[in-house]
């Protein structure tokens, strides 16, 4: 293209103007980066004013066929020296890295707890060059892009044993656990009250709910208290979730599940809601009603009475939840839920057996029996008992911060 007739910019505009729908394109990328360097010299780009500069840019990106930020870029590389064509020269091409030089890879590696590419490039180089050790004259010439080639294949995998790595804990299934619209799957986790432990367990289809207290997170406390728990539920419990703590990831507590044939599953990566039915209710029901005071571990016994004996009862049998009655999906598929169902956890249980046809009760238990649980006193009368006996939890818990 001879644009040599173009003498000023008013001409460039003109040109650009009367040419908006011809394509022009140089073929070969020395002579688009020649057509640069040649136009901003020619119109001294330098000294021209913000809008003449936008001028000389549109005319470069016409003929040249660059986007706007590859053409600000080859100006300014253009303004500092003359643009030119980087030759690409690759890292020994030829070289093959033997069994022996990927060890070498791997024990650099295990003495510095794996830098990146680039630092351990560095020690390979000084380990050649500057120590004179003749083993890492081959590997020393590694590219830092293909040292993370090196730790990937299966020769360095089969040598590497990193100190730091993260493994797998072969308890509990790492997915969302399955409730297949019956009762029996609770989502279980702890709330910490300086010295006691509140395990709160809930059902994740009628929300039914169990919470127990504990002085320590420990076996010896921990095992008694997941079995006085597991007995307040009246269905059978065959799953147990929780997150990834080491208070229920253990081998005691999956002992303990697979003699009762209760699958343990657990919290997936990057997935907040697979325990956020027990988040909430620890805040709205643990945190609201037992607050955050000081508890001496030596409470933690009557407090789990209190739970058994008035707490629990009032959640499940006077105590309504919200259940969701529908899911609403926008364009995009984002779900919102109508929680438009009021029930204590008592009456969604008879509902969901009712409706299914199906006796999810422990052997032994009716409702006939459980009803006369439920009914023997309302909700506000059973309330009321429930804050007398929390009152005087309370003052005891009081007497023992004194001592």
């Amino acid at each position: 293209m001879d644009d040599s007739r173009i003498d000023n910019l008013s001409e460039l505009k003109s040109f650009l103007t009367s040419a908006k729908r011809l394509v022009l394109q140089t073929k070969t990328i020395n002579a688009k980066y020649r057509f640069i360097n040649r136009t901003l010299r020619r119109f001294n780009y330098r000294k021209l004013k913000r809008k003449d500069k936008h001028t000389v840019l549109s005319y470069i990106r016409k003929v040249t066929g660059y986007k706007k930020a590859q053409t600000l870029r080859l100006v300014k590389r253009s303004l500092n020296k003359d643009l030119t064509r980087t030759v690409y020269r690759r890292y020994n091409p030829h070289v093959v890295y033997t069994p022996e030089d990927i060890k070498l890879l791997e024990i650099t590696d295990a003495l510095h707890r794996r830098l990146n590419s680039l630092a351990t490039k560095e020690i390979l180089r000084r380990e050649a060059q500057l120590f004179h050790h003749r083993q890492y004259r081959q590997i020393a010439q590694v590219s830092p892009a293909h040292i993370n080639n090196l730790r990937n294949s299966s020769t360095y995998r089969r040598l590497w044993i990193n100190s730091t790595k993260s493994r797998q804990i072969p308890i509990g299934h790492t997915r969302e656990p399955e409730a297949n619209n019956q009762p029996g799957s609770i989502r279980v986790d702890t709330v910490h009250q300086r010295e006691v432990y509140h395990i709160n367990a809930v059902d994740e289809v009628i929300q039914w709910e169990v919470v127990v207290c504990v002085p320590q997170i420990s076996e010896r406390y921990l095992l008694p208290a997941l079995i006085r728990q597991l007995a307040q539920f009246p269905f059978r419990v065959f799953n147990f979730h929780s997150d990834r703590g080491s208070e229920f990831i253990n081998k005691v507590v999956a002992k303990l599940l697979n003699k009762l044939l209760i699958e343990q599953t657990k919290s997936r990566s990057r997935h907040s809601n697979d325990n956020a039915l027990v988040e909430s209710k620890n805040g709205w029901v643990v945190r609201k009603n037992m607050g955050y005071t000081h508890i001496n571990f030596n409470a933690a016994e009557a407090v789990s009475q209190f739970y058994q004996n008035w707490f629990n009862p009032y959640l499940n049998y006077h105590r309504p939840c919200l259940f969701v009655t529908q899911i609403r999906r926008d364009e995009k598929g984002r779900e919102s839920k109508i929680y438009g169902q009021a029930a204590t956890p008592y009456e969604k249980l008879k509902e969901t057996t009712r409706l299914l046809n199906q006796n999810w009760l422990k052997p032994g238990l009716t409702f006939d029996r459980l009803d006369k649980i439920a009914y023997a006193e309302s909700d506000n009368q059973f309330a009321a008992k429930m804050r007398l006996q929390e009152k005087l939890l309370f003052s005891k818990i009081s007497q023992m911060k004194g001592l």
